[in-house]
């Protein structure tokens, strides 16, 4: 197989900043509203947020920061804040006086913002209020002095900061104090417009920049990809669950959706019977999700109390979704198309996705390559693969990011001539279809062979007593490693064994049959099954496989003979 080359792309405005593009232009794929939808709705309380609403509380705030902390060109300012309708607000007001925006994840430590404050030089803190304490930390740590921290809700009694809120009314009431210039053309290409930090499941988060261009690109990208109606309609309600910090959230979920004139409930957390409730009380038509929110919608009791026929889309991404998930939700909610999505920070972001042409998507294919990229699938060896045949993807294309900053290493590694290596295993067919295997440095060798941890989890889903689960492999003298797979049980297998502890070792040896009975002796759980309360994750849904391979290190777990089937 020579290099995919997929179909040409659409006209790509190359002088345009993100809120120039989504609040300013029209671009000829874009759909007209054609009435006063809102773009968001805030899920607790309702509030609709129209666009002249969004376009002037972005007005007041640049202005504010411009009149009060002289925000210019190329400064950068920390975003820490889960899903807020001003979320869109603050980061459209960076761009427009021409700064870089640091989304940062809410739930982190001091320590862990303090690592981004400081590899960013970072200006600006916006902390939403629920992280103040953290974010206080943090910045004392990285020499931000308070009165550079901004509140983004409520503030407590005595606090020295300001808040989001106060500064927009402030910038409102006061004359420009800036003048937003326009790119000049080719600029959009190089300009930043983000440094963000990748997931860190396998080490310490990398900062990935990315142009105002390479999120105009994709945008245009998927609105290409997946065709015409009916998959879309000019006020369709998005639920907004997945976190703006992450990319799938800020591009696909938010950014896209924005373009493609949907409506947006803001959901700041994911609870997952809230999740429910807002799908039934906002009649939901879109689902973003990530592949252990597709196993509650399978395994937890509580899908069964709430009415999700208005659910027509669901697409998953950040980790593969397994075909057996795929069966599974589609028992459950059979009037929706379950598709999946692929993609990186570093491509920021969508590769691959799931055209409208192609229903229902073949199970477990993570969507086709989209318009204007170029693919390559390459073996151990430096080959090229065939059709068919794993290898790691390669690709270029419009919206790949610019390198990792002040990282020369790592972007050396990665960005290779204009190529992102994503580090993933892959099978690509003639229908430029893409089966993600799972990440290369993940994948097990047992006996010499390659096990996929990810196929290995699948299958464990589709048994009854398992509510989740993660697969890491354990070294042994023999055959290298051993895959070992930790369990979170269904309540209903707790129950059991609740009332008698002897029915865990049944269930250990039935899950170790269950996938001995299905798979090829070298991805047998011949390192055991060890059952755990929950299985760690990070925000975007990815699991933290480094975590339990550590955990499974330290028990210094020993293969019993039972395994060895």
């Amino acid at each position: 197989m020579a290099e995919i080359r997929t179909d040409s792309l659409a006209p790509i405005p190359d002088d345009l900043t993100i809120p120039q593009f989504i609040l300013d232009y029209h671009h000829p794929l874009r759909p007209i509203r054609k009435d006063l939808t809102p773009w968001l709705i805030e899920d607790a309380t309702g509030r609709r947020i129209s666009y002249e609403e969004l376009r002037a509380r972005t007005f007041g705030f640049a202005n504010e920061l411009k009149a009060r902390w002289n925000i210019s060109e190329n400064d950068v300012v920390c975003l820490l804040s889960p899903n807020d309708i001003d979320w869109p607000v603050i980061l459209w007001a960076v761009h427009r006086l021409g700064a870089i925006v640091t989304p940062a994840n809410p739930a982190y430590s001091a320590e862990e913002l303090a690592h981004q404050l400081t590899l960013s030089e970072s200006r600006l803190l916006v902390a939403h209020a629920t992280s103040l304490a953290a974010a206080q930390a943090a910045a004392q740590s990285a020499g931000i002095p308070p009165e550079q921290i901004i509140v983004l809700g409520s503030k407590p009694p005595g606090s020295p900061h300001s808040t989001v809120e106060e500064l927009i009314v402030s910038g409102l009431s006061r004359l420009p104090a800036f003048v937003e210039r326009r790119l000049a053309p080719g600029e959009a290409r190089k300009k930043l417009a983000f440094l963000c930090f990748s997931s860190g499941t396998t080490g310490k988060p990398k900062a990935v920049e990315v142009s105002h261009y390479s999120m105009l690109a994709n945008i245009i990208q998927m609105r290409q990809c997946i065709g015409k109606p009916p998959r879309y309609q000019t006020g369709d309600v998005i639920l907004g669950v997945l976190p703006f910090f992450h990319v799938f959230g800020m591009v696909v979920q938010l950014h896209f959706h924005m373009f493609m004139g949907a409506t947006i409930v803001v959901v700041p957390k994911f609870s997952f019977e809230d999740f429910l409730g807002s799908i039934q009380r906002y009649h939901a038509k879109h689902l973003f999700v990530v592949p252990p929110m597709v196993v509650l919608l399978c395994k937890h009791p509580a899908t069964k109390k709430y009415d999700l026929s208005t659910v027509q889309w669901m697409m998953s991404g950040a980790a593969p979704l397994s075909a057996e998930l795929t069966t599974q939700v589609n028992k459950i909610m059979p009037q929706c198309h379950t598709l999946q999505g692929y993609g990186l920070t570093e491509t920021f972001t969508t590769v691959a996705l799931s055209p409208n042409d192609v229903l229902p998507p073949t199970p477990g294919c993570a969507g086709v390559l989209i318009p204007g990229l170029t693919a390559r699938v390459v073996k151990p060896d430096g080959m090229l693969a065939k059709f068919g045949e794993p290898g790691e993807l390669v690709v270029t294309g419009p919206s790949i990011a610019l390198s990792y900053y002040k990282n020369a290493q790592a972007t050396k590694e990665t960005f290779v001539d204009g190529w992102v290596r994503t580090g993933d295993e892959v099978v690509v067919n003639e229908k430029n279809e893409v089966f993600i295997l799972d990440r290369i440095k993940e994948i097990l060798k047992v006996k010499g062979f390659q096990v996929a941890p990810a196929e290995l989890e699948g299958h464990l889903l589709d048994h009854p007593d398992v509510a989740d689960c993660c697969v890491v492999g354990v070294p042994d003298d023999y055959s290298g490693e051993l895959p070992l797979a930790f369990v979170a049980l269904s309540e209903a297998a707790l129950e059991r064994i609740k009332g008698e502890p002897a029915a865990a070792e049944r269930i250990k040896t039935a899950l170790i049959k269950h996938v001995a009975d299905a798979k090829v002796e070298y991805k047998r759980l011949a390192g055991g099954v060890e059952f755990i309360d929950k299985i760690p994750k990070n925000p975007s849904g990815k699991l933290l496989r480094r975590v339990l391979r550590d955990e499974a290190r330290s028990m210094r777990i020993k293969p019993p003979a039972k395994a060895k089937l």
